[in-house]
């Protein structure tokens, strides 16, 4: 099995949650994040009443931009569906619409059965 970390625009995160439902995947983790790559401002993610045009040239001052971070545990098998539906949702094609991470897990147990491996992610 494997987890995977989704990094994205919180603008997006209704949307992930209803495609991976719809795809079986209802169960996550997800969390408010602060972070930062080589996007330096929330431009598009904010609604204003500017010229936006005058702005994309500018620096941005922000230190960390909020994010959502999703945690999903999914059998091998399904991988690719899951990032290719956290792809399809999230790609904007501008700076900042995040990362994925797929990271191997050696083994899950559910608390309240005992169940073990993917009986205990699915």
């Amino acid at each position: 099995m494997k987890e995977i970390t989704a990094i994205i625009r919180p603008n997006k995160i209704n949307t992930t949650k209803i495609v991976l439902s719809t795809l079986g995947f209802p169960a996550m983790t997800a969390q408010r994040v602060l972070g930062r790559g080589k996007q330096k401002a929330i431009l598009g993610e904010v609604t204003m009443d500017i010229d936006k045009t005058k702005l994309r040239d500018k620096q941005g001052t922000m230190p960390y931009i909020p994010k959502r971070m999703l945690t999903i545990l999914v059998p091998d098998q399904d991988v690719s569906l899951v990032v290719e539906a956290i792809m399809r949702v999230n790609q904007t094609g501008q700076k900042g619409d995040g990362r994925i991470f797929v990271s191997p897990i050696d083994e899950a147990i559910r608390v309240r059965t005992g169940e073990n491996g993917d009986k205990a992610i699915t």
